[in-house]
């Protein structure tokens, strides 16, 4: 509960807030007997003819009209991790994106447009990470233009619910019709706890590699692998396979994948044969790469898993991470005039500048499941 019985109710947001990260209470439109009130956090994305647009944590936009308001204040920025890792979202975003390269690229600005002939959408989408270098409305253009022509759709990630996220940006592209497809949550926690859990025995050993195996391509929930896809799931500074070898001979009992980089550690890619969950193999596989990890000097770790995997995220909890924030893939509108733009008055040039490389065919993006 952000207000306190002894708070006095008073507004004290404006519309020079827009921006902030703010906590208001409002009165219900249709309330249920004694729940009069509800409260709403979020950031202040907007405040345009007496409606205030909030968008929470998770990324969900909340409109409410400036009448129904009883008190609201802005909320002071989150004090610092004292447990656990503490990071940026742009250094976890910068990480994360080093993890699962694309194998072709261009910069707009500060914002980068990464295609990988559709393997997942974060290796075929853009990076905001700063100024675009045009107006947005061109941006967005140039964005739809250059995957057009790759036979691509056009995707921005965007992330919320941490200082320095894009709560408004996502405000922008729903207002031009952007449709918020997929969202999950970056976690992070210690890496040293992981790694100190108990060995699990001779009889489940792990076999680490520097390639993914036809063996850990058996077990990898994306069946039908390309070359593209390869070159993607072997990018990073650090990379290592896990495989916990099954009861038949190149059919694996549970499979993992981890990109060390630094201090940080990210996981990947962790499954386990349906017929054998509950038994520990998840733990077992993420405690041998964080050991590898730790050998390298890493200290803490990230992950990343989608808000309806329930399974994933008590396991992850009880090794100590906590989300940090939700991160969100854009899909852009329905394109007309050949695919290139919604009409003729965003059609603008080629990209300013930057450097393409490798051959991009067509291909259709499929639904990841982080983790």
């Amino acid at each position: 509960m952000e207000f306190s019985a002894h708070f006095r109710l008073e507004v004290r947001v404006t519309p020079a807030d827009v921006g902030k990260r703010v906590s208001v209470r409002r009165l219900r439109e249709d309330p249920p007997e004694g729940e009069k009130f509800t409260d709403t956090v979020g950031v202040l994305t907007s405040w345009d003819d007496g409606v205030l647009l909030i968008t929470r944590r998770s990324g969900e936009s909340v409109r409410i009209p400036e009448s129904a308001l009883v008190a609201g204040k802005v909320v002071p920025a989150a004090p610092a991790r004292r447990k656990g890792p503490a990071a940026s979202y742009e250094e976890l975003a910068r990480v994360a994106a080093r993890a699962w390269q694309p194998v072709e690229r261009e910069r707009l600005g500060e914002w980068e447009l990464r295609a990988a002939a559709g393997f997942t959408r974060r290796a075929n989408s853009v990076l905001p990470l700063g100024d675009p270098g045009v107006p947005l409305q061109d941006a967005l253009s140039l964005v739809r233009e250059w995957y057009a022509a790759r036979g691509l759709p056009a995707y921005v990630q965007t992330a919320t619910g941490a200082a320095g996220t894009q709560e408004l940006l996502c405000a922008e592209l729903e207002a031009r019709g952007w449709e918020r497809e997929v969202t999950a949550e970056m976690w992070i926690g210690a890496l040293a706890p992981i790694g100190d859990l108990p060995d699990p025995g001779p009889d489940r050993p792990v076999v680490l590699a520097r390639e993914a195996d036809e063996a850990w391509l058996g077990r990898y929930q994306r069946k039908g692998v390309s070359g593209v896809a390869l070159e993607v799931l072997g990018s990073g500074p650090s990379v290592w396979f896990a495989t916990v070898p099954g009861a038949e001979p190149g059919i694996p009992a549970a499979i993992g994948r981890c990109v060390i980089d630094g201090r940080w550690a990210g996981f990947a890619a962790v499954e386990v044969d349906p017929s054998l969950r509950r038994q520990g193999l998840a733990t077992t596989v993420m405690t041998a790469l964080a050991r590898r990890a730790l050998s390298e000097g890493a200290s803490a770790a990230w992950l990343q898993v989608e808000a309806d995997n329930a399974g994933a995220r008590a396991l992850y909890a009880r090794m100590g991470f906590t989300a940090h924030h939700a991160y969100h893939h854009y899909l852009g509108p329905a394109a007309t005039d050949g695919g290139a733009s919604a009409g003729a008055d965003d059609r603008v040039g080629r990209l300013p500048g930057g450097e393409i490389g490798g051959e991009i065919g067509g291909g259709a993006t499929e639904r990841y499941r982080s983790v």
